[in-house]
């Protein structure tokens, strides 16, 4: 009898070894962006670092490639990108949506967001496409403070591209 509770414990960690071991390969692990968000999704998720990003002088971020120090969520052919910026009491979402290897700007899409903040209020707002700067925003005024879930739709064609974001206010 002992015998077998020591052989089920033994097949027990090394089982738990294994799920651990491949779920490292499976995906990365999420980190946090500049605001203290996360991003955690089914496609490949990152974090642009600080050190790739320079504030220019109306206080976005300029960007020479594809990082933008947001959270990122690669979707398909599609490259997402949230960047939640404070603005006094109120948040400004930027939202990138890129397509192929140079991270192309989609400029023709339908994006909504649909924002739960930390009370459980839920609204859809729509971004409109800023094209100087290569991207869609929307600006929220304050709400609850704590962590925002977002769900971004964007209607490209007849293709639909989501992705999932949070960020704190």
């Amino acid at each position: 009898m002992r015998s077998l509770k020591l052989s089920f414990v033994v097949l027990a960690s090394a089982g738990l070894l294994l799920l651990g071991a491949c779920s490292n390969q499976a995906s990365e692990p999420s980190s946090s962006n500049t605001n203290g968000g996360t991003t955690e999704t089914a496609g490949k998720t990152e974090t642009a670092s600080k050190t790739e990003t320079a504030a220019n002088s109306d206080g976005h971020t300029d960007h020479s490639h594809s990082g933008k120090g947001g959270q990122v969520v690669e979707s398909g052919k599609y490259h997402l990108e949230m960047v939640p910026e404070k603005e006094g009491n109120a948040t400004h979402l930027d939202f990138y949506l890129q397509t192929g290897d140079k991270h192309e700007a989609v400029p023709n899409a339908k994006v909504t967001a649909d924002i739960q903040s930390p009370d459980g209020k839920q609204k859809t707002v729509p971004l409109t496409y800023d094209a100087s700067g290569k991207h869609y925003t929307t600006k929220l005024d304050a709400g609850a403070a704590g962590q925002y879930q977002v769900k971004i739709t964007a209607a490209v064609g007849s293709e639909t591209v989501n992705g999932r974001f949070n960020f704190n206010q």
